[in-house]
């Protein structure tokens, strides 16, 4: 978790020094604010501020939501109204990534303020959205394969010591004790999976949400705050419904979900701040800021998509509990069809 935790330091390190690098000379009809009847700094810096409170609270509700509801019997993993929940969740990331990131991305590297060479000339959101995909399989192929290596051994050890506790117990070399060691070995491979799939889901969440808090806070245009902060809460409460079934799932200790509420929970918030100190030089129109953006856009899609189609639906709908059930799959369509149709209206606002 520690190396975890370095590399969303390292992150929001980065994004703070390409932010603060998006300020270059561009000509006038881009670098300009065309809607001069809307744009007010004074009145949008209190709107932000609103933003920031609001959304800082409503990004904590939605993360935590699944794990303060553990104690409640019907909505633990083990059981049906879990998977329904957790697929209505999945359905929210997927559009979420395919209705809010991937646009944006396209129409930000296909601005007319971006040269003709090489941007309209070659699909580079596409592009960097499938390399992202790819190294995003690669991470977590390795992370599991890592995982696997160091725990396997542990789980193998613990196992054989209760083999010999249940032997020397029962005065008997030939108990049902060993039988246990598939079934252990099993269930912490999954968690393992669950833990690594948390892991990076959050990643690609994190770089989301500080992009469009980003944008939010540097833009001064009134008549577009208003709705878009509404939109956000309710944007930032559902992808935290979806990440926070994924943290309840890989079952990590008290401190390790804390701290990844906390950088979930922050995240839009920073976005926002960093924004508003960067009103001054950040032009959204500029193509610096437009490819900026637009290429991180383009790598928090793919890695959203992945980790929605192959980390969380295609998992569960292969699985034994979805695969023995055609009543819970058909629900469980019902519920992913649900959360994108919602997610995919929010793109009319955020």
């Amino acid at each position: 978790m520690g190396a975890v935790n370095r590399v969303l330091f390292s992150f929001l390190i980065i994004v703070s020094f390409l932010a603060s690098q998006v300020h270059s000379v561009v000509p006038e009809e881009c670098g300009s604010d065309q809607l001069g009847g809307c744009v007010n700094k004074s009145k949008a810096l209190p709107l932000k501020v609103i933003a920031i409170a609001a959304i800082l609270v409503t990004s904590m509700i939605g993360v935590s939501l699944p794990l303060v509801t553990r104690s409640v019997p019907a909505l633990s993993p083990d059981r049906s109204l879990f998977v329904i929940v957790k697929a209505f969740a999945s359905g929210i990331i997927l559009a979420t990534g395919f209705m809010h990131v991937l646009p944006d991305s396209f129409d930000m590297l296909s601005s007319q303020c971006l040269p003709d060479k090489p941007w309209h000339k070659f699909p580079f959101t596409g592009f960097v959205a499938m390399l992202s995909s790819i190294v995003t399989l690669m991470v977590d192929s390795v992370a599991t394969s890592l995982y696997s290596k160091k725990n396997v051994a542990v789980i193998e050890v613990d196992v054989e010591d209760r083999e010999m506790d249940v032997a020397v117990s029962t005065g008997g070399g030939h108990v049902h004790g060993h039988h246990h060691g598939p079934k252990d070995l099993g269930e912490a491979s999954k968690l393992m999976r669950y833990k690594v799939v948390a892991m990076v889901l959050e990643l690609g969440i994190i770089v989301h949400s500080v992009v469009i808090g980003l944008s939010m806070g540097a833009s001064n245009n009134v008549c577009t705050l208003k709705p878009l902060v509404a939109a956000l809460c309710f944007h930032q409460m559902f992808e935290g419904m979806g990440l926070g079934g994924c943290i309840l799932q890989a079952d990590y200790t008290f401190l390790k979900k804390t701290i990844m509420v906390f950088f979930f929970s922050v995240t839009t918030p920073f976005g926002i701040a960093l924004g508003i100190g960067l009103s001054k030089t950040y032009r959204e129109n500029s193509p610096s800021a437009l490819i900026t953006v637009g290429l991180l856009n383009a790598s928090s899609a793919g890695l959203l998509i992945y980790m929605a189609l192959v980390d969380l639906l295609s998992a569960d709908f292969m699985g034994p509990k979805l695969q023995g059930s055609l009543r819970l799959q058909m629900k469980s369509y019902v519920a992913v069809l649900l959360g994108a149709g919602l997610m995919s209206l929010m793109a009319k606002w955020a």
